[in-house]
């Protein structure tokens, strides 16, 4: 026990003089679980003046944090537990009544505080000890007699007390469920009621408040019980009772829980007990309980009625009465609800809420199918409302909907007929020229009737009128649209259509029976354009379609009105003027651009749209195809076909649709240069192609690491293309390309002809370049078995021209060496085939070597000039048919130039 002192000591003093790094918790919790070790024998003996101090500190401690509520109210229960069993266990044999008063204070309110923290058992071992105390206290007085010296309380205060206690200890006993011990404490409690009249209306109320507490427990019996003995305490004593209105709801409530105990057996019980109710203090809801017990218990009409009577006897507001009739209707006794709602429309006859009674009928009649008699009903309020009996505001609404709801099912069941009816009900209610946007949502479910009943005219005067009130609205807009459509008014669908992508900027409001998504507007469009579709008006649906793609927030659905938009584009591609045809291309490129934008947005954001990618790019693939008189578009669709194909399955069909593309792209980009005056748009395009081919010189790499591919072409024609491109541009990496050329295996001799060419081509001019591709291609054609002589000859008169061109007035021996060469080659050519060699090819070079020789000898140089002539004449002998017009002058010509030659060797020796 001295250890258990000087642990409470150490604890105590850790909470009241407040460490700064204190847990209180924890603290709490040793305290609290050194007291709750204690057993009985201990706390007799154990006697300490300090812990008697400790426990008067700790108590204060939880009076002074519970005002700066730093502490929770189970904290203080346990703070409060501790004192009090400490000031229990050092109090001494003979307590005085001073310390007495302690005790009990302690454990009264330490018990009050564990029953507000639901702790009912803990709440127990303190209120046992505070009864203790009181009937110590209590004896004591009585053993003295009221005048003992020792005892100052006077003998009422100890049995108010008491009283208390033994509430405390009934309610901790409802709380746990132990009804005979909570009756025990209360009947002791009524025994004191005679000596404590004042209490009697305190005491009542803790009894109804254990019949609430036992009736939402569902425990019917206990409930009434407790509901009863507050009502009889109450009337123990009139004077101090809680008044007649406590009083009248006691007896509400115990009519409520005998009516949902068992209302057949119980029913006696609770009418006497509603009726007492009515008679100690009358309220709506006790004649309204009354009401609902007769009918739940089946009773008889007559009865029923004679309630019903007395309800409206009393002036009870109308919505009361309607309740009754509610209940009558839920409890199928409609003919007395009916009935009832008769005599309530006659005696609230004049009252300016008479709307709600009738609209309850109507309601009433139409969820019992009885359409003719509420439309009668309807009638004779459209009559009422303009004979000077207007609904209230709110019943008008309410009517509203309920039209609305009647006319929405009629329509859902595809008969518009009965649903046009209803919203003429609905509209028979507004003043004509009111701006109202609920008559305006009116009209246009109206012009959807006369639209679905193939009404034009109505239709559209409906949609007028809606417009007239709401032209901003975008279902306004759509049905002017559908009507224009169905109409075959295209510029007014034009307009329409205009007005909605217009009011698309803007959320969409939602309209009857209508979700409204945030894509409303775009929804609108597309179905704005299958109207379009339907009633064969193509340039209208595309329209539509486009509105669709430049308002929508929905990427699939964009995708979706882009694939429609580019079948309609197709569908209009055959016999068309070539005009026409190259602005639909125009149109179809703008599509798949956007298609290309929107799918690369969910590609890289949700890495999907591979099949739309694939669609898209055989559009754009097999469109390129149909440009071969627009190389711009050609080119465009091509790389848009590749940057689809991008965004594809790489498999290698796509891998070589994108080696093709790329190609093909910039084959279309050098016969654009080609037709170009430019130089910066040449430069660009140049450029572009370049980097093209770079491009597919990569896919075409890890195309060829998966197999070989003998006969395909792809190395040769970018070599060709890369070439042209960097001549155009004078580029220096030029030779480097005729180099990769001359290695390509199985080179043919065309290819380096049109390198060649190329290389001389405008704004190119590659002499040498030229002539090395002609040499080899002269080289090849003279290794082929059938020698081509065409070609020969046609490489040879180039190689001829770019050494020697025509005009020069000066020859150089190493040009002239090199051109013999060339015709050196020519003779020996022509040698091996002289009937199949192009003779105008030989009179060409028959005619070069003359001309040549006469150009020497005009310079003087004789020798090299006889040389040249001579030369001149060996082909003379190869000409064929022209041979004989030819040799006669050649001979004579030839002979003269000897002649010439050899007076001027003579003139030039005279003069050395």
């Amino acid at each position: 026990m001295e250890q258990f002192a000087v642990d409470v000591k150490s604890l105590s003093e850790k909470l009241l003089h407040g460490q700064v790094d204190l847990d209180l918790h924890e603290v709490i919790e040793a305290l609290f679980k050194e007291i709750s070790t204690l057993d009985g024998a201990a706390q007799l003996t154990l006697q300490d003046s300090q812990l008697e101090e400790i426990a008067i500190q700790l108590w204060n401690w939880t009076v002074i944090k519970r005002v700066g509520s730093t502490i929770t109210e189970e904290q203080k229960a346990r703070v409060r537990h501790v004192a009090c069993r400490l000031l229990y266990l050092c109090g001494p044999n003979n307590p005085s009544e001073t310390f007495v008063r302690k005790q009990i204070l302690m454990a009264s309110k330490t018990g009050r505080t564990w029953l507000d923290c639901k702790q009912p058992k803990l709440a127990d071992v303190v209120l046992s000890m505070a009864v203790n105390s009181l009937e110590t206290l209590y004896s004591r007085l009585t053993s003295h007699g009221d005048c003992a010296e020792d005892i100052n309380t006077p003998k009422g205060d100890i049995e108010k007390d008491l009283l208390r206690i033994l509430s405390y200890q009934a309610e901790s006993a409802v709380s746990q469920e132990q009804h005979q011990e909570a009756v025990s404490c209360m009947h002791r409690c009524k025994e004191m009621l005679l000596r404590l009249p004042k209490e009697t209306g305190n005491l009542s109320l803790i009894c109804y408040n254990f019949g609430v507490v036992t009736y939402s427990q569902g425990k019917h019996e206990e409930s009434t019980f407790w509901l009863s003995q507050s009502y009889d305490i109450g009337k123990m004593n009139v004077k101090y009772s809680p008044g007649s209105e406590i009083q009248a709801k006691v007896l509400r409530l115990l009519a409520t829980v005998y009516l949902e105990w068992d209302c057949q057996k119980y029913l006696e019980k609770a009418i006497d007990a509603v009726n007492l109710a009515n008679k100690e203090h009358m309220q709506l809801s006790g004649l309204y309980l009354k009401i609902r017990i007769l009918v739940k218990s089946c009773s008889p009409d007559d009865a029923v009625k004679s309630g019903m009577s007395e309800l409206l006897d009393s002036e009870v507001p109308l919505e009361v009465c309607l309740s009754v009739v509610k209940l009558l209707v839920n409890e199928n006794r409609e003919p007395l609800a009916f009935d009832f709602l008769k005599r309530v429309c006659q005696h609230f006859e004049s009252s300016p809420e008479l709307g709600s009674a009738l609209l309850m009928h109507i309601e009433l009649l139409l969820q019992r199918d009885k359409e003719l008699l509420a439309k009668q009903k309807i009638e004779d309020a459209i009559t009422g409302h303009y004979t000077g009996k207007q609904l209230a505001p709110q019943t008008l609404s309410s009517l509203h909907l309920l039209l609305w709801d009647r006319a929405s099912k009629n329509f859902e069941a595809n008969n518009y007929s009965e649903a046009l009816e209803w919203y003429n009900y609905s509209l028979s209610f507004y003043k004509a020229g009111e701006l109202d946007h609920n008559l305006a949502k009116l009209q246009r479910n109206r012009t959807t009737c006369f639209l679905n009943l193939q009404q034009l005219d109505k239709a559209k005067e409906a949609v007028e009128e809606a417009a007239r009130i709401d032209p901003n609205n975008i279902f306004t807009q759509f049905n002017i649209y559908k009507i224009a459509v169905m109409m075959n008014n295209t510029e007014k669908a034009a307009v329409a259509l205009r007005e909605i992508g217009a009011l698309a900027q803007t959320p969409v409001t939602s309209e009857d029976r209508l979700l409204v998504t945030e894509n409303a507007a775009a929804n609108l469009l597309s179905l704005a354009a299958q109207i379009a579709l339907e009633h064969e008006q193509q340039e209208t649906a595309i329209k539509a379609l486009e509105c669709v793609c430049e308002h929508s927030q929905d990427v699939a659905q964009i995708l979706t009105a882009l694939r429609c938009l580019v079948r309609l584009v197709l569908s209009t591609m055959e016999n068309i003027s070539e005009e026409n045809r190259n602005a639909n291309l125009d149109t179809l490129l703008s599509y798949l651009k956007t298609a290309l934008q929107k799918l690369s947005q969910i590609s890289r954001i949700q890495g999907q749209g591979a099949e739309e990618a694939n669609w898209f790019r055989r559009i754009a693939w097999n469109s390129a195809l149909q440009c071969e008189h627009s190389p711009m578009r050609m080119r465009d669709l091509f790389i848009l076909s590749f940057q689809l194909s991008q965004l594809c399955a790489p498999d290698r069909a796509v891998l070589m649709g994108q080696k093709t593309c790329l190609l093909m792209a910039a084959a279309a980009s050098l016969e654009i240069c080609r037709s170009s005056d430019h130089t910066e748009q040449q430069t660009e395009l140049l450029t572009q192609t370049l980097e093209h081919i770079q491009l597919c010189k990569e896919i075409w790499t890890t195309i060829r690491a998966s197999g070989t591919f003998p006969k395909d072409k792809t190395d040769t024609l970018l070599l060709l293309y890369e070439f042209e491109a960097r001549a155009k541009l004078n580029d220096a990496k030029l030779e480097s390309v005729l180099e990769s050329v001359l290695e390509l295996d199985h080179i043919e001799p065309k290819l380096l002809e049109m390198i060649a060419a190329l290389a001389m081509e405008p704004p190119a001019h590659f002499p040498i370049l030229c002539k090395k591709a002609l040499r080899s291609s002269l080289s090849l054609h003279r290794k082929q078995p059938q020698v081509d002589l065409t070609h020969c000859s046609n490489c040879l008169r180039g190689l001829i021209q770019l050494t020697l061109p025509s005009g020069v007035s000066e020859l150089q021996p190493c040009v002239l060496e090199e051109v013999w060469g060339y015709y050196e080659q020519a003779l020996s050519i022509i040698a091996t085939a002289p009937e199949d060699f192009p003779e105008l090819e030989i009179l060409w070079l028959l005619t070069r070597a003359w001309n040549t020789g006469i150009l020497l000898y005009s310079l003087a140089q004789y020798p090299e000039a006889e040389r040249w002539c001579g030369l001149g004449m060996s082909f003379l002998r190869h000409l064929g048919s022209l041979q004989d017009s030819y040799q006669t002058q050649m001979v004579g010509l030839y002979s003269e130039v000897l002649d010439r030659l050899d007076k001027a060797k003579k003139n030039l020796i005279i003069e050395e």
